[in-house]
């Protein structure tokens, strides 16, 4: 039942720990402030997560492209976190662009990055100053875009993390900075390392002679089957296109240059080709509380296929994934739309499905492989009471 749910747990707890620090710390922003915040992507409509992600992933059209391009350049509407932060130029969204440049940066990787950034740069000089411009600077960065999934739970995790410290113990203001800035530091370390921890305990399920079906261009699953080719393992992948961003092409130029061999299908192949495939691995943008998936449009059908047909499908994600989300069914989630084209010009009066995500429920699914362990999906909900207690 929904109370039982951690949402309720732990927003019940927020709220006890809001009575006893209310009056001196984590003030939320103004007012004002959360207006400005509310709409910083240029491109109205269009997810900046979609936009961004699609020169570093996706084969696309020149229109996209450069919608990406617009999106990265376009300078920030956003206050700087602390009034003396415009004398020294600095810029949270800037800092967080700049750590995106990195193709194989995650998103919510370099939005931890920036976010220790503003405990390096700024010039607070209490812990309660400090712990509000940093609610300010993760406020900004989950405003950017509240369609990316990832970069919310990042930003919330880091948060967490970095106050669950004796360093408010510390009588030397100075001294508490540094024990903040040693914990953000070393959580960016954790989650830049969870890809390689994950490849590790994937690719232990991955034997010799095997058939594997992946769809859209997760790094993490590429990582981990990368980890099983440098093993010696032997298997062959089929990659779906991915339509409309064709991330499928891209996921099997990879797999091609470290010669696993990999056959592209077309998305509507995926029950066709089911009876060849021994096991479904997929990525995922978000891990929701029911142990289920949010991921590129298409996973929910191939796992039900794959149920249907008694395939296994592994989830690999990072544990920064891990949002405080319980979508109850494919409309019950902040939609993220990308642009789709078909080449040909499609009528006025042509409606188009522009969504880029779906849901697939916990019951299709087999085990979640994170820097956590390897998960069945009813344990989930524990590990995120765990993460943000």
């Amino acid at each position: 039942m929904w109370w039982r749910s951690a949402s309720f747990i732990l927003d019940r707890n927020d709220n006890l720990r809001q009575r006893d620090s209310e009056s001196r710390l984590l003030s939320p922003p103004s007012s004002g402030m959360a207006e400005t915040l509310q709409n910083p992507n240029p491109i109205n409509q269009i997810s900046a997560y979609y936009q961004t992600r699609a020169a570093h992933h996706g084969v696309v059209t020149s229109d996209w492209l450069a919608q990406a391009q617009a999106a990265v350049s376009q300078p920030s509407d956003h206050p700087d976190t602390k009034s003396s932060a415009s004398e020294k130029s600095f810029s949270v969204i800037e800092e967080f662009n700049n750590w995106r440049k990195q193709p194989d940066l995650a998103e919510a990787v370099a939005a931890i990055r920036a976010l220790a950034s503003v405990i390096r740069s700024s010039e607070a000089n209490t812990i309660a100053e400090l712990q509000t411009e940093l609610k300010a600077a993760s406020d900004s960065l989950k405003s950017w875009d509240t369609t990316s999934i990832s970069l919310t739970a990042g930003c919330d995790l880091f948060m967490r993390y970095i106050t669950r410290t004796s360093a408010f113990e510390y009588e030397d203001f100075n001294s508490a900075k540094s024990r903040f800035l040693e914990r953000a530091e070393k959580f960016g370390e954790i989650s830049y390392k969870a890809r390689k921890i994950i490849a590790m305990l994937g690719q232990d399920f991955i034997f010799n002679g095997c058939t594997i079906l992946v769809h859209g261009f997760s790094r993490v699953v590429l990582e981990i089957l990368k980890t099983a080719a440098e093993s010696k393992k032997i298997f062959r992948v089929l990659c779906t296109e991915g339509r409309p961003d064709r991330t499928g092409l891209r996921f099997a130029n990879e797999l091609a240059k470290v010669d696993v061999p990999a056959k592209l299908l077309i998305d509507s192949a995926v029950a066709y080709s089911m009876d060849e495939v021994d096991m479904v691995f997929v990525g995922a943008d978000g891990v929701v509380e029911s142990g289920g998936i949010i991921n590129m449009m298409g996973t929910y059908q191939i796992a039900l296929v794959a149920k249907i047909m008694d395939k296994p499908v592994y989830v690999a994600a990072e544990s920064y994934k891990f949002a405080r989300l319980y979508p109850l069914d494919q409309k019950d989630m902040v939609p993220a739309v990308r642009p789709i084209d078909f080449g040909v010009p499609i009528p006025s009066k042509v409606e188009v499905e522009t969504s880029a995500r779906d849901y697939t429920p916990p019951q299709y699914l087999t085990l979640l492989f994170t820097d956590l362990g390897v998960l069945t999906p009813s344990v989930v909900s524990d590990e995120l009471i765990q993460l943000y207690l």
